[in-house]
């Protein structure tokens, strides 16, 4: 590309974006998306045309970790590395990938074709561990699956042709078929189902309603398909494969033509014939609501914010309406009464759902009462917490109902203009969020006038850079006002003064989704669910070392066991439930011992975690909580932006001491001085990352203190850090060269049919040697 091209795209990008200085992180992600980095010539042309300075630039561009300024590979491969990613072993298939491709970390294959990098959440975490590429999402990869991947998307994006199915336009349908195309259920597979199904109704020409469905939540089980026949029970199939989809056609749909249906039965009788795949698909993958293991995954929720869950169709405004949509902002209009409607959401007990449970209808009447005749909206859907996808599943589920609760708390609090905040790694929730407000705005329930009740509403998309930190709220406004996303000293508070000085309301998206509930339904219905001070319901997503994980809306009150026992399964494999990470990096590690504690604010507090966005990752005794304090810790630091010196120079510190316990060079005197800096970062922060990052560090700490000790003596009790403890493989080896294979490192050799060895020093302890070894000969010591 040349330089006059490259000027003239970088002029376009200006043009359609905007030229003020506010503009510079989406104008700065535009030009990434269309060069795949930051050119300087493209950013001094910035600067030429705009009032963007090239301080501006650089301070953004420095501080957002979404930004490169280096030239990349075509495709950019993104290993997750969440909590659940972490816990699952994503380090051992990030080497995986490296090793395919023959580089090294931060490197680009020769062939200028990939780069590979590490990204703290890809929102997948029920198919941890997860990797993307573009935005292609694998779910449950496996080191031994790593190349299978890179060759399936290879293979994907060379035949990647739309393909429009015509179904049938005359007739009477035979059926509803619902297809889950949530983001997880689309990394498991479920868009190559969909395609099946495509092939298959048209081969037998019969008139079937494909229709695709957002998060079922019952991610365990994905890919999901459920069969709706008018007059019948609905049938639903689960873990389904493009190759099962003709034996579930043709179990319930058939063609009045004979001979379609000879062709069919041929067809179907020569892959029997000639394949491996001549089982009972149907009955093997069909499952029932009334079911133990679904039954009990479903029995315990409560559906508010994720009402009509596996049934709406995500971007079907017309289904929206049909099923109750809208009818709570028509309510709010007719009676006019905002004091009234803030009443009804302080007499719900409506606690915000993104961080510490501040009241709801308290801060809408701060925001009202504020002086001034601009406000704001800002729904936050930038969830940054690794481990967390709740705001994710909501917004590419649920857009039209998110963007309703937005409207009614607009109305209440006076405000005009309003931003949907949206993580950048979401593109799914992108797209679905840009064109419900398409969709609002051709119908008049966005713009001028709403419905013809003198009240206006105009809403746009910001999408974010790649900041934890953003998800404080004067955080994130610095960053919609073209700054780096740093927390500005409160008061005064973004309600009282935020964007653009003017005062701001900030709810996250799962607060919105509740709103149109309590407003059909009665404050009185919500406030009957939960606790005496914790009302209503709560979404998680439950992930990490559980039997069942996936997308749950449980009531306020349920204890910890109950849902990782009953909701969940247990733990997997049959191994031993350790503790449960609630609340993300800010949270903190409840033992297992400490089960029966109740999920609403004020028992998570006292126990020392906190709700956070909703992260639920359980750990079983082969993780380390020290090693697993020191993971949050990184995390944390790394995040924080530098502005004030208890979070900056403490978390740093702090850290320092946690790797050399997991490196076994800890000393006495260690946990104390963790303790002691803890307490200072969380007194002294300026904001709620500083404040809350020592709280999986405390509470380890206090609950798992042996576990400290024992890394002071040289030991990992859980036998996971990787200097402490020694890989190597017994007499028992039958020289199958499975291990040399899979070692990402080269660490291992030996001749075939030889006893393999493993040389300590070049060996990562990834563990891929132990688990693909077929006879148990690698022993950790």
């Amino acid at each position: 590309m040349n330089d006059e091209i490259d000027i003239l795209e970088v002029d376009r990008i200006v043009e359609s974006i905007g030229r003020d200085s506010a503009s510079v992180i989406p104008v700065l992600q535009a030009m990434q998306k269309t060069f795949k980095f930051l050119p300087e010539a493209a950013l001094r042309r910035v600067c030429e045309i705009s009032d963007i300075t090239p301080a501006q630039i650089e301070g953004v561009a420095s501080f957002f970790s979404q930004f490169r300024r280096s030239p990349v590979g075509k495709h950019m491969i993104s290993v997750c590395d969440g909590t659940a990613c972490h816990v699952k072993g994503s380090e051992a298939v990030y080497y995986s990938v490296l090793k395919d491709l023959g580089i090294k970390d931060g490197d680009t294959d020769a062939d200028g074709l990939f780069t590979v990098q590490k990204v703290a959440c890809l929102g997948c975490c029920t198919l941890a561990p997860a990797v993307q590429i573009d935005e292609t999402t694998y779910g449950h990869v496996r080191t031994d699956t790593v190349s299978d991947m890179i060759t399936d998307f290879i293979e994907n994006e060379a035949n990647r042709i739309p393909r429009k199915f015509q179904g049938l336009e005359d007739g009477i349908s035979m059926g509803e078929v619902r297809v889950g195309l949530g983001s997880c259920c689309v990394a498991g597979g479920s868009a190559k189902i969909r395609e099946a199904l495509e092939e298959e109704l048209e081969s037998l020409k019969c008139k079937v309603d494909i229709k695709p469905v957002g998060c079922v939540g019952m991610c365990h089980r994905t890919p999901l398909v459920e069969v709706v026949i008018p007059g019948e029970e609905p049938v639903l199939y689960a873990k389904v494969k493009p190759e099962d989809i003709p034996e579930i056609v043709e179990r319930h749909f058939w063609s009045d033509s004979p001979f379609i249906k000879v062709r069919a039965a041929t067809e179907r009788w020569l892959k029997k014939l000639y394949t491996d795949e001549a089982r009972n698909v149907p009955d093997r993958y069909s499952i029932n609501v009334r079911d133990e293991p679904v039954a009990d995954f479903l029995s315990r929720q409560k559906h508010i914010a994720t009402e009509h869950g596996g049934v709406l169709n995500p971007s079907d405004m017309e289904e929206y309406k049909r099923l109750g949509g809208f009818k709570a902002i028509k309510d709010v209009f007719f009676k006019n009464d905002p004091g009234g409607l803030i009443s009804t959401i302080d007499k719900s007990g409506l606690r915000g759902r993104g961080g510490g449970g501040f009241p709801t209808g308290k801060k809408w009447d701060i925001v009202r009462k504020a002086p001034g005749e601009k406000k704001y909206i800002v729904a936050n859907g930038d969830e940054g917490d690794p481990g967390a996808f709740m705001d994710r599943m909501i917004m590419e589920s649920y857009p039209y109902r998110v963007i309703e609760g937005m409207l009614i708390a607009s109305f209440a609090v006076g405000a005009t203009e309003g931003v949907l905040y949206v993580r950048a790694e979401y593109p799914l929730a992108v797209k679905r969020i840009r064109q419900a407000l398409a969709d609002m705005e051709a119908a008049g329930l966005l713009g001028d006038n709403i419905m013809g009740s003198g009240h206006s509403l105009s809403l746009k998309i910001f999408e974010g850079a790649g900041a934890f930190v953003c998800g404080e709220e004067s955080a994130l406004i610095a960053s919609l006002e073209g700054r780096r996303g740093m927390p500005n000293y409160r008061p005064p508070f973004p309600a009282e003064k935020g964007l653009n000085g003017c005062p701001t309301l900030v709810n996250n998206a799962e607060t919105f989704s509740v709103l149109p509930w309590i407003i059909r339904n009665g404050a009185e219905e919500f406030a009957k669910l939960g606790t005496d001070r914790s009302k209503g319901t709560k979404v998680f997503s439950l992930a990490g070392k559980v039997e069942r994980g996936g997308l749950i809306e449980v009531p306020m009150g349920i204890t910890i066991r109950e849902v990782v026992e009953q909701i969940g399964g247990g733990v997997a494999d049959g191994r031993t439930f350790k503790a449960v990470q609630i609340g993300g990096p800010s949270g903190g590690c409840i033992p297992a011992s400490l089960g029966d504690t109740t999920v609403d604010f004020e028992a998570l507090s006292e126990v020392g975690a906190m709700m956070g966005s909703g992260g639920f990752v359980v750990l079983d005794d082969r993780d380390c909580m020290v090693e697993m304090a020191r993971y949050f810790l990184s995390f944390t630091q790394s995040e924080s932006c530098g502005k004030c010196t208890p979070c900056r120079v403490g978390t740093k510190r702090m850290l320092e001491i946690l790797t050399r316990l997991c490196k076994g060079q800890g000393k006495q005197g260690d946990i104390e001085k963790l303790e002691q800096l803890a307490k200072t970062v969380k007194g002294q922060s300026l904001c709620g990352l500083g404040k809350t990052a020592p709280n999986p560090v405390l509470t380890t700490i206090k609950y798992f203190r042996e576990e400290f000790e024992a890394h002071i003596e040289g030991r990992c009790p859980a036998g996971k850090c990787a200097k402490l403890i020694t890989y190597s493989i017994t007499d028992d080896c039958i020289g199958c060269a499975k291990c040399a294979a899979e070692c990402p490192v080269d660490a291992i050799s030996g001749e075939p049919y030889s006893v393999f060895e493993i040389d300590p020093e070049l060996c990562v302890r990834c563990d891929n040697c132990r688990q693909i070894c077929p006879v148990d000969a690698v022993v950790v010591e």
